[in-house]
């Protein structure tokens, strides 16, 4: 019973813990600093506790909430999960105190920060989708005010953008919910997959998970929903970047796999669209990312490119069905082996933000030349990121290709299908060259090249950092070498933990990580990377300036901009064109009832998402692999008005905001 209100106060303490903070920062900013670290470190230790436990499954129901209730579970997955966030929290905020000394708006911050904490924590621990739905939503107007919080331009409409994908995003994920509460009977993430195997109408439950990806797809950075991410994270400030590419995306990668491992888990079909989805997530962030000048966006885009990795195990481990032992582990590590990286690339970001108060690449030349730290935290981000073998990107990277391959080599040759997965894999290992590259970039940028204006100045700035920043950052950094180089004793425990979740299975024989034909594919990841940085980017993205000096062009593609293409035109323009059309003559025939013509549009709408999504993954040959117990054997911008925008976001905000009072009347109604 002591583990059931641990689980409780693990949600809510955080939310007590940001109101207090706010409270004591009205009155001495010290005490208010000493406070957070309190109470973010009891919040780790809390976590650290119930994942000593998880074997236990203890869960805590909060009856009638309303009436449907909140439901929480802990399990090896949900509390890594846990633990994870609560770690990174508390990174972050020991090197918030220098980043934002002499700021505005810091009272804010933190609470909106430990706010979010704890909405991440109901959405991990939480035991069905409609628990899961509503600290969504709480962590989504939650982390609104970390992204606007600088207040400029750029960051308002960084924020727009993120905040009008969210609770659109939402929404549709909401129909989703409804769909699969009607079809299944339940909610209750244990009782999917029993309720699932009995539903006889395929067609309807596509449409529901269709739907529920689309708003889970929106908070992961999913192709083609992934357009607010590098908005936001390139005007956040930087250790707000690092919690939401560490942690807040793998809320929506915590629905996917909820959604694909539960409902989906033996859908070849639904694996494959996933994983269509996935390669295009992991190509497209890749590029983008290669073309950036801008140091934080390059790292958001690289967020959008990694996920795009875990997106892809999530869809193998649907395809390869009960061999699904390499795809679930791939996945598992990838999620935190990504969340590490990013923690410490981001945390060395701000680092360089606070001396140099700029992201532009160009600036930044030459100012790591002589700073050992930051030179050691990026160097390990680089070699991690990349997959370089004895690193710990290296490992999650090899297991999500190897099920890749594993599935093509159980399939018929000379089919359709083998043609695509084979094209994924190749995309697979050319995305891991321009992860290479485009990190490249950044480290000869900041590390090796000179300063053509102020090397000596930057070169005598010996203090650039506090020993505490300089002490969380050795720690983010070491971690990443040392999980790298002792997979089998870090790595490998943390699958065994987690994998259970997802309903993976031990691999049939040990995996060999370093073997000979995984070393090869590294190594033609790493080629691959070298020739696009060497024959591309210092050739063809580098340009002399008026002053006869090679410089990184500014080429990134803002003209490309989906959103500005086709989401704004099509949310602000067409559908308001088309809705008051249809009112008028709704008005005009006087007999068409309302009821009527919902139908008809939901209808509509549901049609054209069940009909694109058949597109993507109806295909006589797609393979579902024998049933037997072969449980993944291992082998060898453009101006515009400002007034619709602002408009949109401030009436959003007002949507939730009403949202919220209504939450807190439910409680009060239940409590009383």
């Amino acid at each position: 019973m002591g583990n059931n209100y641990l689980i409780i106060a693990l949600v809510f303490f955080p939310f007590a813990a940001g109101i207090v903070s706010y409270i004591i920062g009205r009155f001495h900013k010290t005490a208010q600093d000493l406070f957070l670290y309190f109470a973010l470190a009891l919040e780790l230790a809390g976590a650290g506790c119930l994942f000593a436990t998880a074997g236990s499954a203890d869960s805590f129901v909060w009856e009638g909430f309303a009436s449907l209730g909140l439901h929480f579970k802990i399990d090896g997955f949900r509390m890594s999960m846990s633990v994870l966030a609560s770690f990174i929290w508390l990174m972050t905020t020991l090197v918030s105190r220098e980043y934002f000394k002499g700021t505005r708006n810091r009272n804010k911050y933190y609470m909106f920060v430990l706010f979010t904490l704890g909405a991440m924590q109901g959405v991990f621990l939480s035991n069905d989708l409609y628990t899961t739905f509503i600290f969504f939503e709480v962590m989504s107007f939650a982390s609104y005010p970390m992204v606007i919080h600088n207040e400029t331009k750029e960051a308002i409409d960084g924020s727009n953008s993120y905040l009008g994908f969210a609770v659109l995003g939402s929404l549709v994920s909401l129909m989703g919910l409804f769909m699969l509460q009607s079809i299944l009977g339940t909610l209750q993430i244990d009782q999917l997959m029993e309720a699932a195997s009995h539903v006889t109408n395929h067609a309807l439950l596509y449409t529901a998970g269709a739907l529920t990806l689309v708003g889970f797809g929106v908070k992961a950075g999913m192709y083609p929903l992934h357009t607010w991410l590098p908005q936001a994270h390139s005007v956040a400030p930087a250790p707000a970047s690092a919690m939401l590419s560490a942690v807040i995306t793998k809320a929506g990668i915590f629905g996917i796999i909820v959604v694909s491992c539960n409902i989906f888990l033996h859908d070849a079909q639904w694996g494959l669209a996933i994983v269509i989805f996935g390669t295009l997530s992991m190509v497209t962030g890749a590029v983008l990312a290669v073309f950036s000048n801008n140091i934080k966006r390059t790292l958001a885009c690289s967020s959008v490119s990694q996920l795009g990795f875990v997106i892809i195990g999530i869809g193998m481990q649907c395809m390869l069905g009960e061999h699904n032992a390499l795809a679930v582990r791939g996945t598992v590590l990838h999620m935190f082996n990504h969340s590490l990286l990013k923690l410490a690339l981001f945390m060395g970001v701000g680092v360089i933000y606070v001396c140099m108060h700029t992201f532009d690449l160009n600036k930044l030349r030459g100012f790591g030349r002589k700073k050992p730290v930051l030179w050691f935290v990026f160097g390990m981000g680089l070699l991690g990121l990349a997959g370089v073998p004895l690193f710990n990107g290296y490992i999650s990277k090899t297991l999500i290709h190897e099920s890749i391959v594993e599935y093509i080599g159980m399939m018929p040759t000379q089919t359709i299908l083998a043609g695509t997965l084979q094209t994924v894999e190749a995309l697979f290992t050319f995305a891991g060259g321009l992860t290479l590259a485009y990190m490249l970039k950044l480290f000869v940028a900041i590390f090796i090249e000179k300063n053509p204006e102020n090397q000596e100045k930057l070169d005598a700035k010996k203090k650039y950092m506090s020993k505490l920043t300089m002490t969380v950052l050795i720690i983010a950094g070491a971690i990443l070498p040392i999980i790298g180089m002792l997979p089998y004793w870090t790595q490998d425990i943390l699958a065994n933990t987690a994998q259970g979740f997802m309903h993976g299975h031990d691999p049939a024989t040990p995996v060999n990580y370093f073997s000979l034909i995984n070393l090869r594919g590294a190594a033609a990841s790493i080629a691959i990377g070298l020739i696009v940085y060497f024959l591309f980017i210092r050739v063809c993205l580098m340009k002399k300036d008026e002053n006869g000096v090679k410089v990184y062009a500014d080429v990134w593609p803002s003209w490309l901009s989906i959103e500005h293409m086709i989401y704004r035109p099509v949310l602000l323009r067409f559908l308001p064109f088309v809705g008051a059309l249809i009112a008028r003559a709704v008005y005009a025939i006087g007999e068409l009832k309302v009821g009527l013509l919902n139908g008809l549009i939901i209808g509509s709408i549901s049609f054209c998402v069940v009909l694109l999504f058949l597109m993507f993954v109806k295909s006589k040959d797609v393979f579902t692999p024998p049933e037997d117990n072969r449980f993944g054997t291992y082998e060898a911008p453009v101006k515009r008005k400002r007034d619709i925008p602002k408009s949109l976001s401030y009436s959003l905000l007002l949507f939730g905001v009403g949202v919220v009072i209504v939450m807190m009347y439910l409680i009060i109604i239940n409590v009383t």
